[in-house]
């Protein structure tokens, strides 16, 4: 049979029109398809893809290929050996099947990578792997609260934050979370509601765009709706499933942007019944978060990042953390072309790719500038803290303030040691037990982010 690499496109592009885009991208974007015979091998990554293929979207599948066909295709699901292949490859001809090999197969082409190097590098986007901070606490915690039904009167929430804070990685969580508790979820972006509609009216099935979207969804969550912006119809459609879902008793999320006021394009009454969400806003990403950011994700990479390599990627990169990751990427893909070890040089090598700043564009500080603004928050003394007491009361500000003198000054642990009366092995101790402390306890690293506040404006050029 006849079948091309636009083929498989023309039937992934009817695919995204039927299943949810968190379930196109997950399962959908990973197979690969072969013309075997009179029909079509369908290859997925692992058991685990195969099943939920076989068990929500083969006849979707099925549906969707007879449509690009012109017929019905048998089609076969499998699962795929670990190689580079994921493009279609037509079947090789009858008459060439019959005829002798007169020559060994050409060896396998090199390994490609088929998705950029930050996708790998990126854990689950599950609420077990969201970074807490002062920044995002409040929308993660209300995330939680929605999907677990944890709050009654908190049965729409809208997140709203900057590009590249968090929003999708919560979206996407709540999906996940609400599935492993038996709910069905549907994860859309406005644009895909948007285009699914249109579709629906096209081709005059709007009964089963309304299923989707009403019948069979326990709780909504919709991406960038400012995208809704000047479709009047979309809107209509939008603000009557919205309003069905909460007479039902189901919840829903929105992100965007933009407050729900700001977004004056839209419809007043979809704008009114976004701004009746609860509203959790995300800020800008502190040192400490982007800190636990870069080692969570080089970790969850198999990655190795020194010290003074993280340090230098904290300080340098302060926009999104889209862009942070991006950074992370450039540099790990640069140590694997050039077969380097991950180091400082390398690290501002991979900087300079990306445009940003170099770490000297702020200045260090002294030990004792460290050490007088920790004896003030905790309500201490310089004396104690250099002291032998192992009360709570003065080992924690102790540590931290180590810590701290570690990523704001230019002194050795030597050093640091010596300020506290202290030897090397001590201060490197304490440093690993507040970078472990503070991934366990939120008092501990909510104190640690006023410090990191404090000090970076310290740093500021006045």
């Amino acid at each position: 049979m006849t079948f091309s690499p636009e083929v498989w496109d023309g039937v992934v592009r009817r695919l995204r029109l039927e299943v949810p885009e968190f379930d196109c991208e997950a399962f959908i974007d990973t197979l690969s398809v072969e013309a075997r015979g009179d029909g079509l091998r369908i290859s997925c990554p692992s058991t685990f893809h195969r099943d939920r293929i076989r068990s929500h979207y083969l006849g979707t599948l099925r549906d969707c290929v007879a449509k690009e066909m012109g017929g019905s295709v048998d089609l076969e699901l499998s699962v795929r050996e670990p190689t580079h292949a994921v493009r279609v490859r037509p079947a090789p001809s009858r008459q060439a099947s019959v005829q002798p090999a007169a020559a060994p197969p050409p060896a396998p082409a090199p390994r490609v990578a088929t998705r950029p190097i930050q996708r790998s590098l990126l854990p689950a986007q599950t609420f077990d792997s969201f970074i807490v901070g002062q920044c995002n606490s409040l929308a993660r915690e209300a995330s939680l609260a929605v999907v677990r039904d944890e709050e009654p009167l908190l049965s729409q929430l809208y997140l709203c934050a900057a590009p590249g804070l968090g929003k999708t990685h919560l979206a996407r969580a709540i999906c996940s979370e609400a599935r492993a508790n038996g709910k069905r979820p549907v994860y859309v972006s406005a644009e895909s509601f948007t285009n699914e509609f249109l579709a629906s009216l096209r081709s005059r099935q709007t009964a089963l765009f309304k299923r989707k979207f009403r019948q069979d969804c326990d709780l909504l969550v919709v991406e960038d709706v400012a995208f809704l912006e000047g479709k009047q119809s979309t809107q209509l459609e939008f603000f009557h499933t919205v309003q069905h879902l909460r007479d039902a008793g189901r919840r829903t999320v929105f992100t965007g942007t933009r407050l729900p006021q700001s977004l004056t394009a839209l419809d007043p009454s979809v704008r009114s019944q976004l701004a009746d969400s609860y509203v959790a806003t995300m800020g800008t990403p502190d040192a400490q978060v982007r800190r636990d950011i870069l080692r969570a994700t080089a970790s969850a990479g198999g990655v190795r990042l020194p010290d003074e390599s993280l340090d230098l990627l904290v300080e340098s990169v302060r926009g999104s953390l889209r862009d942070l990751v991006s950074v992370l990427g450039q540099l790990v893909a640069t140590a694997s072309l050039s077969k380097k070890p991950i180091d400082r040089a390398l690290t501002e090598e991979a900087l300079a790719m990306q445009g940003a700043d170099k770490l000297g564009s702020l200045p260090q500080l002294e030990i004792t500038d460290v050490v007088q603004l920790v004896v003030h928050s905790f309500k201490t003394s310089q004396e104690e803290m250099s002291g032998k007491s192992r009360r709570k009361q003065v080992l924690v500000p102790r540590q931290l303030a180590m810590y701290l003198c570690r990523r704001y000054t230019d002194a050795s642990l030597a050093d640091i040691g010596r300020a506290f009366g202290r030897d090397h092995p001590s201060v490197r101790n304490a440093i690993t037990k507040i970078e472990r402390a503070i991934l366990e306890k939120a008092p501990l690293r909510y104190q640690l982010e006023a410090l990191v506040e404090q000090l970076d404006r310290a740093r500021e050029p006045s």
